[in-house]
């Protein structure tokens, strides 16, 4: 009975031994099939986010393509050329007073009397209606006034120049809305301490709308030409592919009769002016397709 036990111990214990290593085998198949799955559905994402990148890149090759081709200048065109002409009156003058002192060598006395003249020039413009918008200072400055000696007979130094005086210049521009009033505000800017009035011009306020008057004549002109090209020639017009256009606007200036006097010593009646009128031109190239 004893022999018998043991031998029963001895069978029962290779048994108990298998089913533990069978079990570990199939937990470290089970990984490996887990692993083999994971790697698959990786190249599987990996697939398909490629077939997704080959067809946005081939749809969007085609939209520019696409682009390009609409884009592109049509191989046949032909251009034509217009002009559009407006006669327009000029609504705006300008012109530009000055206020020119020379005195001694006392300058802060000259200067004084310089700056009392132009203050005067400003009020009597604001009591005519002048807007400060449009009394524009354009320039002012102190010049020295030099003596010079000539050289002596036989030498090489010269005898330096001295200041004997000052210079002062003090410039305006002045826009005047109403034309009628040009010689008058001419003269009253003399009369109250200018003694230099120059520069008078003359321009449209609103040139855009007068240009864009003129550019629609030229682009109606160019297109009654276009189509009598295209009818002579037996073709088919197409759309417009591009246009260019120039302006021509003509600069008009009349010089005052006032420069270079005195004014406390003399003042002139009121000139009379006249604006006259201002051809503006819009030239344009218009290119055509040929259907």
């Amino acid at each position: 009975m004893r022999n018998v036990g043991i031998r029963y111990i001895r069978l029962s214990f290779p048994s108990w031994s298998s089913s533990t290593v069978g079990l570990g085998y199939c937990l470290a198949v089970a990984e490996s099939c887990q692993k083999i799955e994971m790697k698959d559905n990786i190249k599987n994402i990996l697939g398909v986010s490629l077939a997704v990148g080959v067809i946005v890149f081939a749809f969007s090759a085609w939209v520019f393509a696409k682009s390009f081709l609409k884009s592109s200048d049509p191989a046949r065109t032909f251009n034509v050329s217009a002009e559009g002409e407006v006669v327009a009156i000029p609504d705006i003058a300008e012109f530009t007073y000055s206020v020119i002192s020379e005195g001694g060598e006392d300058i802060v006395a000259l200067q004084r009397e310089n700056t009392q003249k132009a203050n005067r020039i400003n009020e009597y413009l604001k009591t005519q209606s002048v807007e400060d918008k449009d009394i524009k200072t354009t320039s002012y400055g102190i010049n020295p006034r030099y003596q010079y000696y000539p050289c002596p007979v036989g030498t090489r130094v010269c005898p330096p120049s001295e200041i004997v005086g000052y210079s002062i210049y003090h410039s305006v521009v002045i826009k005047v809305r109403d034309l009628s009033r040009v010689g008058e505000l001419l003269s009253g800017v003399v009369e109250n301490g200018a003694n230099s009035a120059s520069g008078l011009t003359f321009s449209i306020d609103d040139l855009d709308k007068v240009q864009s008057q003129a550019r629609d004549i030229a682009i109606q002109k160019a297109g009654a030409k276009a189509k009598a090209t295209a009818a002579s020639a037996g073709v088919r017009l197409g759309k417009i592919v591009s246009i260019d256009e120039s302006f021509y606007t003509p600069f008009y200036q009349t010089r005052a009769l006032t420069e270079g006097f005195d004014g406390d010593s003399f003042v002139p009646s009121s000139p009379a002016i006249e604006p006259g009128s201002q051809e503006i031109k819009v030239s344009v190239s218009v290119r055509y397709e040929i259907r």
